[in-house]
């Protein structure tokens, strides 16, 4: 499941709407729906994002946090790190080759770890003098 599928999930269920109704509601197949919510689909489409916020009457923070989820929900990523160091490429390879046995608990350190690094990167300053 993806952290975008698992808060529709929530979404639905706290509003008492079952995927069958939503996917009606949405003019998609049930099973495009819940494909979305366990991963097994892309990312979902700006506009099926849209679509499911006015569905469910969701505005402003919890529809800007449903769309960062969806951007961050590809099941298949790709990770380009031409031109970086060779150990953002060890690192890339490593985290593809045993993210799936990695214990829960660790996931979230990491996790942590990530979301509280800087989003740009760190510019090293000129010293002055000698």
């Amino acid at each position: 499941m993806t952290p975008f599928g698992e808060r529709l999930r929530q979404l639905r269920a706290e509003r008492g709407i079952s995927l069958k109704q939503m996917a009606e509601a949405l003019g998609v197949s049930a099973a495009y729906l819940s494909a979305l919510e366990h991963g097994r689909r892309g990312r979902p489409t700006h506009a099926i994002v849209v679509a499911i916020c006015a569905q469910l009457n969701i505005i402003w923070d919890e529809a800007d946090e449903l769309h960062r989820l969806a951007r961050l929900s590809h099941p298949r990523i790709t990770v380009d790190t031409a031109g970086l160091s060779p150990a953002a490429t060890e690192l890339a390879n490593l985290l593809a080759e045993r993210i799936r046995k990695l214990p829960r608990d660790r996931v979230d350190l990491l996790l942590d770890l990530l979301k509280s690094a800087p989003t740009q990167p760190l510019r090293r300053r000129r010293r002055n003098g000698p």
